[in-house]
C-alpha cells in the first residue's frame, strides 16, 4: 500500500504511525504516477486539489484556471493529501481515508 504525500505532512505523518507498513512517497519528490493521477481525478475531481492550501493560495489566476491534472503536475504539493493506494487499487483520499 502506498501514501501519496509529503513527508512534512502531519496528515501523511499519523497515516504512517497508524500503518507503518505502508511505503510514502513524497510527491514533491517523485510525481504520483500518470495513470493513477488520471485515475484519482476521475473518482475525486477538484476534492484533489487542496484549495485551503498555502500553495493554493500562492498560485497566480492563470494557474488556478488551469485544469486540474496540469495544475497537480505543476505544483505537486497542491494536491490533498494523503491519496493512498491499497493493494486492491482502491483510492482514498484525505487525513480520514482509513478510519473505521
Amino acid at each position: 500500500m502506498i501514501i501519496y504525500g509529503l513527508k512534512n505532512c502531519d496528515a501523511c505523518k499519523t497515516l504512517l504511525k497508524v500503518q507503518p507498513q505502508f511505503e510514502l512517497v513524497d510527491v514533491s519528490i517523485t510525481p504520483v504516477p500518470e495513470n493513477l493521477l488520471n485515475e484519482a481525478l476521475k473518482i475525486f475531481g477538484e476534492k484533489l486539489i487542496n484549495k485551503s492550501s498555502t500553495t493554493w493560495r500562492k498560485l497566480d489566476t492563470e494557474t488556478r484556471e488551469q485544469k486540474p491534472l496540469d495544475i497537480i503536475r505543476l505544483n505537486p504539493k497542491v494536491m490533498k493529501r494523503p491519496l493512498v493506494q491499497l493493494k486492491s487499487g482502491e483510492l482514498l483520499l484525505g487525513s480520514g481515508a482509513l478510519k473505521d
